[in-house]
């Protein structure tokens, strides 16, 4: 494979800061550096186009991991700049981010869907005029309690419990993106989403 080959670029999603580190906010964080633990070939962070970006190559394909700098709800500014500086195409883009939706530590794998309330989604989609890519969503489950707001829940820490799965179901993730960088969006969505 020559330098030539456009990469793929997968982007997790969070805040920067030490206080948000274990937010359940930030698992598109918390995952890429769980598979940059794994691949220990893959560059040091350096911090270019609004993200801490690193790469090398994974299954043989040319990687880009990136953790947009810009705060949640400006991740498109980050996304968009990638794409554009790398001249990838959006079948080549992979945003693992958090959801309500889904029970704690389920996925699923998705192209071509709305927002569905979440904000960095929602940036992407507005910067990119686009939603033609697909997205690995990490359940987070909702608030145990009916007045427990979205905003403190999405921003506050994984519990004890949480945390002592959390590796485990890191593992489970990255097989989901290893999953879409060999076999494609769709071949790895019906994988993926049956197995939950």
């Amino acid at each position: 494979m020559s330098d030539s080959v456009t990469p793929f670029l997968i982007v997790g999603l969070g805040n920067p800061g030490d206080k948000y580190l274990l937010n359940r906010h930030n698992v598109g964080f918390f995952l890429l550096d769980f598979i940059k633990s794994n691949f220990s070939h893959l560059s040091d962070y350096k911090n270019e186009h609004k993200s801490y970006v690193c790469s090398g190559k994974i299954e043989n394909q040319k990687i880009i991991l990136a953790k947009p700098q810009t705060f949640m709800n400006l991740s498109g500014q980050a996304v968009q700049s990638l794409l554009s500086f790398y001249k990838i195409p959006l079948s080549q883009l992979l945003v693992i981010h958090d959801d309500l939706d889904l029970p704690f530590g389920q996925l699923k794998l998705q192209t071509n869907r709305g927002h569905g309330g979440q904000n960095g989604i929602r940036s992407i989609h507005e910067c990119l005029g686009n939603s033609n890519y697909t997205r690995l969503k990490f359940g987070i489950g909702r608030p145990p309690h009916a007045n427990w707001d979205i905003a403190d829940w999405v921003l506050s820490n994984w519990s004890p419990e949480e945390q002592k799965l959390l590796n485990e179901s890191a593992k489970k993730a990255e097989s989901a993106v290893l999953a879409w960088l060999t076999q494609g969006a769709e071949k790895a969505a019906n994988l993926i989403n049956r197995s939950n």
